[in-house]
């Protein structure tokens, strides 16, 4: 299995949940379920550390990191910063096939929406704001977001909705997608900014990061 598999298996593995967070990372069972050595897989741990997903621990193997509230909160503010910035390059570059792309992919949230579908709501969702940072068309930006976004995922996409911050979410997916049809980057921007203030407040009313003095200390030595 080549290196770039094995990375993107675990990283898989870490956003879905199968490792859970805070878990040991197997790597005795890892390493038969892959059919790989040990250093392959710890050279992938390696790349995962990095990204923010595996947490090193010195002569004590490695675990599936956490992420505290202070992680989330630093990390959705870098993220409404690429994602404004995603939104005003788009507006003056996307493609008329991005534009019937992302407006399929608003159609079929709105049904999901309707049905009460949550994990097919998220997967429309994430195809949105992707397919937006890929029409602004700028390849350094597409890494930094990949970056951010890998490390709160799960705490983004996963994040059960009560109906009146669902129906919040799913108006401002309006002003996105009405926002990008008038080409409007300076309007999208803002919309983009307060989706994104929302869905934190809307994370950390779950209590889906949790906060504590020895997962900080932690991540410090990651």
């Amino acid at each position: 299995m080549l290196h770039e598999e094995v990375v993107s298996r675990l990283r898989g593995m870490l956003l879905e949940g199968e490792i859970p967070p805070g878990a040991r990372i197997p790597e005795r069972e890892l390493c038969a379920a892959l059919q790989i050595s040990r250093t392959p897989l710890r050279e992938a741990l390696k790349v995962l550390a990095a990204d923010g997903l595996v947490v090193l621990l010195p002569n004590r193997g490695s675990r599936a990191a956490k992420l505290t509230g202070h992680d989330v909160r630093n990390l959705f503010e870098v993220c409404q910063g690429l994602e404004a910035l995603a939104g005003e390059l788009a507006c003056k570059r996307i493609s008329d096939e991005q534009l019937a792309e992302i407006s399929a992919a608003h159609a079929a949230m709105v049904k999901h929406q309707r049905r009460g579908d949550l994990t097919q709501y998220y997967r429309c969702n994430r195809t949105i704001h992707e397919a937006i940072v890929r029409a602004a068309d700028n390849p350094i930006l597409s890494v930094l977001y990949e970056s951010v976004t890998s490390r709160i995922r799960r705490a983004r996409y996963v994040t059960p909705m009560v109906p009146e911050r669902w129906s919040l979410a799913l108006r401002e997916h309006e002003g996105i997608l009405n926002a990008l049809l008038r080409r409007d980057g300076s309007g999208l921007a803002h919309i983009l900014r307060a989706h994104l203030r929302h869905k934190l407040e809307e994370v950390t009313h779950a209590g889906f990061a949790e906060d504590s003095e020895a997962m900080g200390s932690d991540n410090a030595k990651s």
